[in-house]
């Protein structure tokens, strides 16, 4: 089952690349009284993902922090390792948190996996972008098979 506006972010545990290490975060904090955009791709240094989505969220951090956002997170079922590897690239520096869901466990957690091992890439994430307050999702915006409209940065600015 998909979820849905009104549905409280699932708690669990995902890894982010910091300078000491990876990491362990979890669901809860991250979301608990905090006004969240989370965004999801279908995988680190993929050309959408790398040329158009996470460069917008860069591009318009500062205009979603002014909207009252406090956290833009970006998640792909990648390792946390190329998590980091792709932020350093992407020079997302502290705009944006990383977060690696490796085994696609959030991705299926709330129903937006998507099944691309008949393509040699296994389990993905769909791509969306959804705004959570105090855990519960607020608005969700899921893309169309290779579609790139209702998820990019702008799209939530106009929501926000």
């Amino acid at each position: 089952m998909t979820i849905k506006v009104g549905d409280a972010i699932p708690s669990m545990k995902l890894m982010v690349a910091t300078a000491d290490g990876p990491k362990e975060i979890s669901t809860d904090e991250i979301f608990k009284g905090k006004k969240v955009v989370l965004f999801a791709v279908p995988g680190a240094f993929t050309p959408t993902c790398s040329a158009k989505h996470l460069p917008g969220f860069v591009q318009y951090a500062d205009e979603l922090r002014a909207k009252g956002v406090d956290t833009i997170a970006c998640i792909a079922v990648n390792d946390v390792f190329v998590m980091g590897a792709w932020a350093k690239d992407q020079g997302t520096g502290d705009a944006i948190l990383m977060l690696a869901d490796g085994a696609a466990a959030f991705a299926k957690s709330i129903g937006l996996e998507l099944d691309l091992n008949a393509r040699g890439l296994g389990w993905r994430s769909q791509r969306y972008a959804l705004v959570a307050e105090d855990g519960k999702v607020t608005h969700l915006a899921v893309e169309a098979p290779g579609g790139f409209e209702v998820s990019k940065a702008e799209a939530i600015l106009a929501v926000l």
